[in-house]
């Protein structure tokens, strides 16, 4: 009886509340996308993915300007993160209201400011061109998983002590960039990877931005798919929703090896 009586009841009945929350309507979706066939459980609607051309060409698409966009914000996040909490500790409060802004404005008005500032009439019509699109779409990637980039790599600066490492690599001769790229990064390589994957997971199935910037992207296509067909979208999404966990598993996988020892690294290189 008293082991019973100090099991947390009310703990588990949230977590099984919560749990059920997100499975029926996945299993309802998965029940859903199997029915192609009447009467019949089929993997027919995942067939007709797979053997659609167009699937394999925006998700692609997606994934590339997804990569694009961590390796972005990685170069953009990592240094500002790491010169503030080294030189600048009191525009920690400005930099952090700045980094949740994406939060504050929609990616419409985003999207508009982008097509009215680098369209025909500007000095850098980057929408002229395909190529110019695509790196705003990139850069649009960016801005709205600033956020997630953000808070992920600044916890994972407040875990280690940057100011000795800093000290320690400059007294064996290293420049701050080198600083920054042997000793920083691999001591936040954790903290990367968890802003990584949720960046990768926001980017995946944008349809906002993308959409009106008009890249064959596989937030639109989703869309599309939704309004011609009934039994594709629910593979679609189930096809999403496991890729986004694959994603999450990676996470977890990279996160729990041990970082590489950014120093003892450096001093192989330097002897």
């Amino acid at each position: 009886m008293t082991r019973l009586a100090r099991f947390p009841w009310l703990a588990a009945l949230i977590a099984l509340t919560c749990a059920l929350f997100f499975l029926v309507p996945l299993a309802a979706t998965i029940n859903f996308s199997l029915r192609m066939k009447r009467g019949e459980i089929t993997l027919d609607a995942y067939r007709w993915v797979f053997q659609d051309t167009r699937f394999l060409e925006v998700l692609g698409f997606s994934a590339l300007a997804s990569l694009a966009a961590i390796a972005l914000g990685a170069v953009l996040v990592v240094p500002t993160a790491y010169w503030v909490r080294l030189k600048l500790p009191h525009l920690r409060p400005l930099t952090e209201f700045l980094s949740l802004m994406p939060l504050i404005i929609p990616p419409v008005v985003l999207v508009f400011g982008y097509v009215r500032i680098y369209g025909t009439s500007s000095l850098l019509p980057l929408t002229m061109t395909d190529t110019g699109t695509n790196l705003l779409l990139v850069i649009g990637y960016t801005v709205l998983s600033l956020p997630y980039m953000y808070r992920a790599v600044d916890n994972g600066m407040g875990a280690i002590d940057i100011t000795t490492l800093t000290e320690a690599a400059e007294s064996l001769g290293a420049s701050r960039a080198r600083t920054i790229a042997t000793v920083i990064f691999p001591n936040v390589r954790s903290a990367i990877l968890s802003g990584a994957f949720l960046t990768f997971s926001i980017s995946l199935g944008e349809f906002v931005i993308t959409s009106l910037l008009n890249r064959p992207a596989f937030g639109p296509y989703l869309v599309q798919m939704g309004q011609d067909y009934a039994y594709q979208p629910a593979a679609l999404a189930i096809l999403s929703f496991a890729f986004t966990w694959v994603c999450m598993v990676l996470m977890d996988y990279f996160a729990s090896r041990k970082p590489g020892q950014g120093l003892l690294a450096f001093r192989k290189t330097k002897s």
